[in-house]
């Protein structure tokens, strides 16, 4: 995640993205920086509307926030009426047989 982090601060900054810039930004923070990565990262943003993409994947969390939100209590209240169906249904036959064979004794 640092090496995006570090491509998002080069890019709020008006810098360019590539290996050298990336490669002190992740200096300056401190991170034990790999090549390969650095080079994985500047290649595979090259041509991307950072803009564009950032404006999409912010959007698509937000909508199905309020999907997810709405299903757990949903799931929560169902879990609980079966559980109340089973307690007000009594015992079970086992318990019921268990019970008389005290009258018996």
């Amino acid at each position: 995640m640092e090496y995006i982090y570090g491509a998002l601060l080069l890019h709020s900054a008006g810098k360019q993205i590539n290996e050298d810039g990336l490669k002190k930004v992740l200096e300056a923070a401190g991170v034990a920086v790999e090549p390969a990565r650095v080079k994985a990262v500047v290649t595979s943003l090259d041509g991307v509307n950072i803009e564009e993409a950032m404006k999409t994947a912010i959007a698509a969390p937000v909508a199905s926030a309020p999907a997810a939100a709405s299903a757990a209590p949903a799931e929560e209240k169902k879990k609980k009426e079966e559980k109340k169906e089973e307690e007000e249904a009594g015992p079970t036959e086992e318990e019921a047989m268990a019970g008389l064979g005290a009258l018996f004794g």
